[in-house]
């Protein structure tokens, strides 16, 4: 007997092993083989009593690993079209679905905190009953829970929920962070009791192999986490639902760049399964989709607690001389003399994101990245957010030895530094990745502040994104400009986005919230979109601008990523991948939406840990035809030595 096995490499293909005396070798287990000189780990897809005569000589596995079968062909067949979809490797995609452990452990118990109390069937608004009986009743499969922040989009995933359990289906349920796993199983254990199994990256590789055979064994019903949590080999599978739809981490940064949205379709379609997404801020993919009539869309309008929508303000920061405006210091001290609690956000860690010198002009910058260092005063370090390359500050600039060197711009470090100076009785806590190194760190933080033990919460998007606080009244967005200045199409999107998101952590539960909106750029469209709460409006605007430059929705993009060492090779190399693709296009039929190639330029971080980087974009309205032209790309453009080629398809970001 023969085993057909891939491995986690970039290489097409499957690899023949002779299986010999071992026992237990079968599909959907993981095996030990040796690969030239080395031993490697693969992922067993098909057996074979005979093979056709080679030139080689057949080795044999080495042990297998596994007692009984990971994965089944439902996996290999999903693993296959993210292998065609994604450009990666059967193996490569199959070590992404697939955990890694060897032991079964179970995960840590949760923090206890107090719960939410959970909503009664009594306490249920009419548009959540509405929501609820259309999805379960609909033809269609494909729905999108669009409501504002508080309107109850959570219950309406577990009622559904519960009732394709009671059928005997299986449910998946995504949340675009770990931090929200945490929250949401506080809600979904009491409810699905001995049913619920998590899956994460934040769990270890022998936790989320012992999560993943409870699932293969039938002994759970629902799997929660974040984005690989999609891949929950559920046998029968009755719903997906992705929280927060809007979110870029449901998008792989890595090889393979798979979008979770764009694999649990596929799931939906294969297992005819719903898929039932939500957001307060649809992407514009989604609310495209909505608008063609793909999705059907149900609208929920009242926040379910009683709270009213937050009264929103903004502040021009053009005449303030700091970064809290008085405005908003004057509504924190008002909030705080209550016994209530504020949000401060501001998407930038650190003290200060550049260091210049104000007489000749130098920016200190990081010697392997195209990015200014940023100054973090906690440990006295400037520091490099791409590669973590860090160093001590200067006092002298070693450009013209001027004395007159400073810091400029501000993240989260200099707003908590004056927030202790405004508010010295007050106690604040920061929440970002510098200061919550551990998920624990950071569950034990949300948890106090739930309590009621911090009263000013300062972070980034940690802060951001679903939490559900009832005592906060006022949320300040420090500085709403940031994500504008981003060479980036989707960059009003996204600051729209985080406006609204963050604004709805406010007044969840009362009349009194409000958010303060503090920006360089008050006349800025999504900003004041955002502020005033004319969602549709922004998107009719931003779809219209989309359309006229024929970007996503109305187009596909792949973008092709040259990098390496020396940029006069890879600028060459660019340039041969440019005339490669163009040959490709030649040979295809003419029309208008045919694929084209936006240009050849270096990428906006041009450098990164020390490699150059140019891009190419190629874009079509045909995803079939880019898919062609990219995977002719990976298989007979020879990319020269020392250089690597990555490609990522329907990219969120081209930085």
């Amino acid at each position: 007997m023969y085993a057909q096995v891939v491995l986690n490499l970039p290489l097409e293909g499957e690899f023949t092993y002779l299986i010999g005396a071992l026992v237990g070798c079968q599909v959907g287990v993981r095996v030990v083989v040796p690969f030239g000189k080395r031993e490697l780990t693969g992922f067993v897809v098909a057996l074979k009593e005979e093979i056709g005569e080679v030139s080689y000589e057949i080795k044999a596995i080495k042990r297998v690993v596994d007692k009984s079968p990971l994965f089944s062909e439902r996996e290999i067949e999903l693993a296959r079209w993210m292998s065609h979809f994604y450009l990666c490797s059967l193996g490569e995609a199959l070590s992404t679905m697939v955990p890694s452990g060897r032991v079964d452990r179970d995960p840590p118990g949760l923090i206890e905190e107090e719960a939410e109390e959970p909503i009664t069937t009594a306490m249920l608004s009419e548009e959540q009953k509405g929501a609820i009986e259309n999805i379960l009743e609909s033809s269609n499969s494909l729905h999108y829970l669009y409501g504002v922040t508080g309107s109850g989009k959570s219950e309406v995933y577990l009622r559904v929920a519960e009732a394709l359990i009671s059928q005997g289906k299986e449910v998946i349920y995504l949340v675009p962070e770990i931090t929200l796993t945490h929250q949401l199983a506080q809600q979904v254990f009491k409810r699905f009791e001995g049913q619920v199994a998590i899956l994460h990256s934040g769990l270890t590789p022998s936790q989320r192999i012992a999560a993943w055979r409870k699932i293969l064994n039938g002994e759970v019903k629902l799997a929660i986490g974040a984005r690989s949590a999609v891949f929950a080999p559920f046998k029968n599978l009755g719903l997906i639902i992705i929280d927060e739809e809007h979110e870029n981490s449901y998008k792989s940064g890595s090889n393979p760049r798979y979008h979770a949205r764009q694999v649990a379709q596929r799931r939906a379609s294969s297992q005819k399964a719903l898929l039932v997404m939500g957001s307060a801020t649809p992407s514009l993919e989604a609310w495209h989709m909505m608008e063609e009539g793909v999705v059907e869309r149900h609208h929920l309008e009242t926040r379910v607690a009683g709270g009213l929508p937050p009264e929103v303000s903004v502040v021009n920061m053009l005449p303030e001389k700091s970064l809290l405006s008085r405005k908003l210091v004057s509504e924190m001290r008002k909030t705080l003399a209550k016994g209530r609690q504020v949000i401060l956000f501001l998407n930038r860690r650190g003290f200060s994101y550049f260091f210049h010198c104000r007489n000749c002009g130098y920016e200190m910058s990081c010697p392997h990245c195209s990015v200014a260092l940023t100054y973090h005063k906690g440990v006295n370090r400037m520091m490099c957010h791409y590669c973590s390359y860090n160093r001590t500050p200067i006092t002298v600039c070693p450009e013209c030895s001027s004395l007159d060197v400073g810091y400029g711009g501000f993240g989260t470090e200099m707003v908590e530094k004056e927030v202790n100076n405004s508010f010295p009785l007050a106690k604040v806590a920061r929440l970002d990745t510098d200061s919550a190194g551990k998920q624990e760190d950071v569950a034990q933080i949300l948890s106090a502040f739930r309590r009621g033990e911090i009263d000013i919460l300062l972070g980034t998007q940690m802060v951001a994104k679903g939490l559900n606080f009832p005592k906060v009244d006022l949320v300040g967005i420090v500085l709403a400009d940031s994500g504008l200045n981003l060479p980036d199409f989707r960059s009003q999107e996204r600051t729209f986005a985080l406006i609204v998101q963050v604004g709805g952590r406010a007044g969840r539960y009362n009349q009194w919230g409000q958010v303060i909106v503090q920006t360089y750029r008050p006349d800025n469209f999504a900003i004041r979109m955002a502020t005033e709460g004319n969602s549709p409006a922004f998107y009719s605007q931003e779809l219209a601008v989309r359309r006229e430059t024929a970007f996503p929705p109305y187009s596909r993009l792949i973008n092709f990523v040259v990098r390496g060492g020396v940029k006069a090779k890879v600028a060459t190399e660019i340039e041969q991948l440019r005339l490669f693709i163009a040959s490709l296009i030649g040979m295809l039929e003419i029309r208008d939406d045919s694929p084209s190639i936006l240009g050849v330029a270096p990428c906006p971080l041009e450098k990164i840990a020390n490699k150059w980087r140019y891009h190419l974009v190629l874009r079509g309205g045909r995803i079939n035809e880019l898919l062609q032209i990219a995977t002719a790309v990976k298989r007979g453009f020879k990319v020269s030595p020392s250089l690597f080629l990555e490609i990522d398809v329907d990219p969120l970001q081209l930085l």
